[in-house]
């Protein structure tokens, strides 16, 4: 029988620049996904790739003095090369400037226009060259860009728009008879609330005041709008053809069984690309996945800020298997994940280290010392053998059940959670004390064997996230006749020479006098009289949700002292509602309350605001009790 096809995509990464760990994240989650379903005898086709056209690449080609192929020529290769490194099983790496897919993005757009889907007009609005869109006013948060908080400039220009509302009843109607559709289902209501229920609006398809990207070839002052470029990768990487002639691959293998994006992305993919579809008369995707992101320290990475981590920097450090374990470990499934070079330390020493590399070592080390490197089931069985037999049996269903629902970071730790148990039977049984009684052999082999049978079962499920050290464990073990000296699987690291390393890899950067300082227009002098009729306390966030019908604001219940009071900030686009609960934040608790979008409002929250618009709360140094005065 034929094996039953997955077809799986990541979002394809845009060439502006070297990938950081984040980014690296999703191609090793996307490996695990693929691998998985391997092992469950599906038969996978596995597409990632580069995204290289737009108004940001010409600009970067520019800065550096190269044409904008030779610039995504640069990046591409970086990419791949990332993606080979963190031994990613993908089976197609597409370009969006290979010729195939350029040809085809032509097609389909004069095939939209043909049909009435698209339309020739102009654009007034608000632009951000880095995410490469186009907002109204109203869609600004703060003034600023709603995806990622930057400023935005004023542009008009001659452009082609693609009738969005003709889809969007059909698109409501599939989300809400497709559960499955947007996962998790916190993306789902952001996208239905946000965006499709309040009405859309028509998409700009096309630009021209820049060059960079596929021209219309009707019409070539127009260049291919990068979103309708860049999602159309999904289709003509697997042979899709506008004029009809669709080879057998595409056929089998559309609609993509999943698509694995960021969420930062996600309206792009839920929106614009199942309209884009409908259009063309082709069936929807069955799942789209917007996974969280892996932030460094408490932030979003960014060159800017100068807290990137890189992939190949972590590789040297730690090795491959133990940066996917790591990343994907750590991941939540709907929250944000955190890296810091010290919890890799912590991570790499408590349970790669120990929990698993340890428990090979020893179990190896005994199967020699005792028995010269092979045992057998001898049958002589106990009741603690049975916990452990159980756990070994029931952990493949549970990591069944937690990959089904792509809880990848769950199904490690059911995995961990058999070594761990196995770590436990070795202090039951004490193989060490059954080799001093001569009657009690055959208990120690098999006891051995069932270490060996069940450390072996947990490397099996293992390989799908750690390939390279399941496969030398399952070599060691080799089914009871283990090898003769046990490899150290992960060398545990201090943390002290680690850290020197990485200040040497990123040595603090001395900053001249000037810069980094914002200048801001002075506001009238106040005398001490009117500061000291402020109030300012700590308060601590011990609730909070989003301002229903409107884009920028959270509502917090904020603990101060005995009191609870009730604060609506415009601070969406920089905190989620998760990560605001826990803080110890500053309040001007004295304000008059006032109503925020129909929700009352009873104080403020101070934040500290950078030139590109990016918010910090502020918060106290030290730990200090809600309510502490600051004065």
């Amino acid at each position: 029988m034929e094996n039953k096809k997955f077809y799986m995509t990541t979002a394809i990464a845009y060439t502006s620049g070297k990938p950081h760990i984040g980014n690296t994240y999703e191609f090793v989650l996307a490996d695990a996904i693929a691998r998985y379903k391997r092992s469950q005898g599906y038969d996978v086709f596995f597409q990632t790739g580069t995204d290289e056209h737009g108004q940001k690449i010409e600009l970067k080609a520019e800065e550096a003095g190269v044409s904008p192929k030779e610039f995504v020529d640069g990046v591409a290769a970086q990419v791949k090369e990332i993606a080979d490194m963190m031994n990613t099983s993908y089976d197609k790496f597409i370009r969006t400037t290979d010729e195939y897919h350029e040809k085809q993005v032509q097609k389909i757009f004069k095939k939209l226009y043909d049909q009435g889907d698209i339309y020739k007009g102009h654009y007034e609005g608000m632009y951000c060259t880095p995410c490469e869109s186009f907002f109204t006013e109203s869609q600004l948060v703060d003034g600023k860009c709603p995806d990622c908080g930057r400023k935005v400039q004023p542009a008009q220009e001659e452009a082609y728009f693609f009738k969005m509302s003709k889809y969007a009843d059909r698109l409501i109607e599939h989300i809400n008879t497709h559960p499955e559709f947007i996962q998790p289902v916190s993306r789902k209501n952001e996208m239905m609330n946000n965006f499709l229920l309040p009405g859309l609006q028509d998409l700009c398809v096309s630009r021209t005041s820049f060059k960079w990207g596929i021209p219309v070839d009707f019409d070539p002052k127009h260049v291919v709008y990068v979103w309708l470029d860049a999602l159309t990768n999904y289709i003509t990487g697997i042979g899709y053809d506008c004029d009809g002639e669709n080879n057998e691959f595409f056929n089998k293998n559309w609609p993509a069984d999943l698509h694995l994006i960021g969420k930062d992305i996600i309206r792009f993919h839920t929106i614009y690309w199942p309209i884009f579809l409908m259009a063309l008369d082709l069936p929807l995707p069955k799942q789209i996945f917007g996974h969280p992101w892996l932030l460094q320290g408490d932030g979003k990475m960014s060159k800017s800020k100068g807290n990137v981590i890189y992939a190949d920097e972590l590789v040297n450090m730690f090795g491959v298997d133990a940066v996917r374990y790591f990343v994907l470990h750590e991941m939540p499934f709907e929250n944000d994940g955190v890296i810091t070079w010290e919890l890799m330390v912590e991570r790499m020493n408590s349970d790669l280290a120990n929990t698993l590399g340890n428990l090979v070592n020893r179990t190896i080390s005994m199967t020699n010392k005792y028995f010269g490197g092979n045992v057998t089931d001898k049958g002589v069985t106990e009741e603690v053998d049975a916990d452990l037999r159980a756990i070994t049996e029931n952990t493949p269903k549970a990591v069944d059940e937690k990959m089904d629902k792509l809880r990848v970071a769950d199904a490690i730790t059911e995995i961990f959670n058999l070594f761990k148990r196995c770590n436990k039977y070795i202090d039951e049984t004490m193989p060490w004390a059954l080799a001093k009684e001569d009657d009690k052999k055959d208990r120690l082999e098999t006891v051995l064997y069932n270490l060996i049978q069940s450390i072996s079962a947990g490397a099996e499920l293992l390989s799908s996230f750690m390939p390279e050290t399941a496969e030398k464990i399952l070599a060691q073990l080799n089914g009871g006749n283990v090898t003769d000296k046990p490899e150290i699987l992960f060398q545990r690291l201090d943390l002290e020479e680690v850290m020197k390393k990485v200040e040497e890899l990123h040595p603090p950067v001395q900053e001249e006098k000037g810069d980094d300082v914002i200048d801001i227009e002075p506001k009238e002098e106040i005398t001490f009289d009117d500061f000291m009729k402020l109030q300012f306390q700590v308060g601590e966030i011990i609730a909070c949700e989003e301002v229903k019908k409107s884009k920028k604001l959270l509502c917090s219940q904020v603990k101060i002292g005995s009191q609870v009071k009730q604060i609506v900030s415009g601070i969406k686009a920089h905190y989620t509602a998760e990560e605001m609960v826990g803080k110890k934040v500053m309040v001007l608790v004295n304000l008059k309350p006032a109503k925020l979008a129909g929700v009352l409002s009873e104080g403020m929250l101070l934040c500290a605001e950078d030139a590109e618009g990016n918010l910090a709360l502020m918060t106290p140094e030290k730990t200090m009790p809600a309510g502490a005065e600051i004065c």
